[in-house]
């Protein structure tokens, strides 16, 4: 099946392809895209079971590696785009470096988790999530307190996403939750990344878990062609706003975009990564 893709710009363009975080969907990319949009062909599809390709089953991120690989074969001329990842979608960023290197010129990866967070990791197996879905999905699928409680002080995204937020937590099935939550906390290193050659921007918040943080060290020391980076916000920014940077500094992040697959400076905000 075929995943719902938003898209800007002309095809005549080089290609950038955005892939969103889990609980989000290819609309927390429009302010990049719209800056976008007269430089870069740009396409930002909604991974399985989420947003507008909930229909698409199941949500995995080998499998979703596979479609994102198969839309750029079809979709890009010369199949080849440069990727970039957040969260959930960094992930598949990972997984898609370490199956299909071929398709990726450049690719950005910001906050993706490859360690187990020891705190976090026993709830997310399929009988917790589904528990936890239970519990705090279906009891509060018209209350827009709690959906927007779970939009600013679990995922720290923006008020003005909150209509599309909202739409992604009333779409969702107990399947779709249990899958998104159990994948995201079941991925580890992959083998092949030694073969991905893609010039590779590997990003993670200053105030993200030590496990996540941990995991940007591992993949620069894995990825033949990284560059390990860590972004700060400012002293009263939460982790949430860093780990979705994308949308709480959105010119920062497009400038970042921009910057790194045209071998330009990198913002001062990205320091290396200790």
């Amino acid at each position: 099946m075929t995943l719902y893709t938003y898209e800007t710009g002309s095809p005549n363009l080089n290609t950038i392809v955005f892939l969103h975080g889990g609980g989000a969907g290819g609309w927390m990319w429009q302010r990049q895209m719209e800056q976008l949009q007269s430089e870069f062909h740009c396409l930002a599809p909604e991974l399985p079971e989420q947003g507008n390709s909930m229909d698409v089953k199941p949500f995995t991120i080998q499998g979703s590696a596979e479609m994102i690989a198969e839309l750029i074969r079809t979709r890009v001329p010369g199949g080849k785009a440069h990727v970039v990842g957040l969260s959930e979608g960094a992930q598949v960023t990972v997984a898609l470096l370490s199956r299909f290197p071929d398709v990726v010129d450049h690719a950005i990866i910001s906050s993706a988790i490859l360690r187990p967070i020891p705190w976090v990791s026993w709830m997310f197996t399929p009988r917790m999530a589904g528990w936890a879905y239970d519990v705090s999905v279906p009891p509060f699928k018209n209350n827009d307190s709690w959906i927007r409680l779970n939009m600013k002080y679990s995922a720290a995204i923006p008020e003005e996403y909150f209509p599309r937020f909202k739409e992604v937590f009333q779409g969702y099935t107990r399947d779709s939750f249990i899958h998104l939550m159990t994948e995201n906390q079941s991925l580890r290193m992959p083998t092949g990344l030694e073969r991905a050659t893609a010039p590779t921007l590997v990003v993670v918040g200053k105030k993200e878990y030590p496990a996540m943080i941990q995991s940007a060290r591992d993949l620069v020391a894995t990825l033949p062609n990284a560059a390990g980076r860590m972004i700060s916000l400012g002293k009263k920014s939460s982790l949430g706003q860093e780990h979705n940077w994308s949308m709480n500094s959105p010119d920062l992040f497009t400038h970042t975009v921009r910057a790194w697959i045209t071998n330009q400076p990198l913002p001062r905000e990205l320091a290396p990564l200790p």
